[in-house]
């Protein structure tokens, strides 16, 4: 570790992450209250809990954030602008993105890119933050997803869902550090269970990480201040 992270440091990055399709609105309201409680940086729930949160979280600061076209991306672009759209009418403030996955396999960026400007702009104010599915990706198809976020203007490059084979790891984050230089952040997720996951994330260049852990995580930084 490079510098000693402060628990409001770790806490002010993480998007408080509940997306099982088993949730129930009572653990969304939990979910809430942690997130106040902790003065994370948002809650990120599937687009349902939208309405649930905007009315949890009035005046608390904790942006709400929801994903689109999740988790496997294949969606058709006219659904990802309609559910991108509703969810910013309903309150969120940043719309997390699956790519189409199968295009950016099959090398078709131009199709990556557009239907992401047009997740952007149908997102507006809400920022969009670009799910690439690194699991799924070789390190070129990596940074030509990223390459294709910027050119669209999507605010951050996120490594995963959690629900594809692999999540983030220290290299997938430095790699698309590289490659969006300051024209874009980075958020990390899936898999980061522990203070130490979330410092090396955010130490390789990642400001913002995705985790179901964060009360753990909070936990580890308050024993080590």
């Amino acid at each position: 570790m490079n510098k000693k992270w402060t628990k409001a440091e770790i806490a002010a990055a993480i998007d408080h992450t509940l997306l099982k399709a088993t949730a129930t609105s009572e653990q969304i309201k939990t979910l809430c209250a942690e997130a106040r409680e902790n003065a994370f940086k948002a809650v990120c729930v599937n687009p349902c809990w939208v309405p649930l949160c905007a009315n949890e979280l009035a005046g608390s600061g904790v942006l709400i954030a929801t994903v689109v076209g999740f988790p496997l991306g294949a969606n058709s672009t006219a659904v990802k602008v309609e559910e991108a759209r509703r969810a910013v009418a309903e309150g969120a403030r940043e719309i997390d993105m699956v790519i189409n996955i199968g295009k950016a396999k099959a090398g078709d960026w131009n199709s990556v890119r557009d239907e992401i400007a047009a997740v952007v702009h149908a997102s507006k104010p809400a920022i969009v933050k670009t799910i690439i599915e690194t699991c799924y990706l070789t390190q070129e198809e990596k940074i030509a997803a990223c390459r294709a976020a910027v050119a669209a203007g999507a605010a951050f490059v996120k490594t995963s869902t959690g629900f594809g084979t692999g999540g983030a790891t220290v290299e997938d984050v430095r790699l698309m550090k590289e490659t969006v230089g300051n024209a874009a952040q980075v958020k990390a997720s899936g898999g980061i269970k522990t203070y130490e996951d979330a410092v090396a994330m955010l130490e390789a260049g990642a400001t913002r990480i995705g985790a179901s852990a964060g009360l753990a995580i909070m936990k580890e930084a308050e024993a080590r201040m």
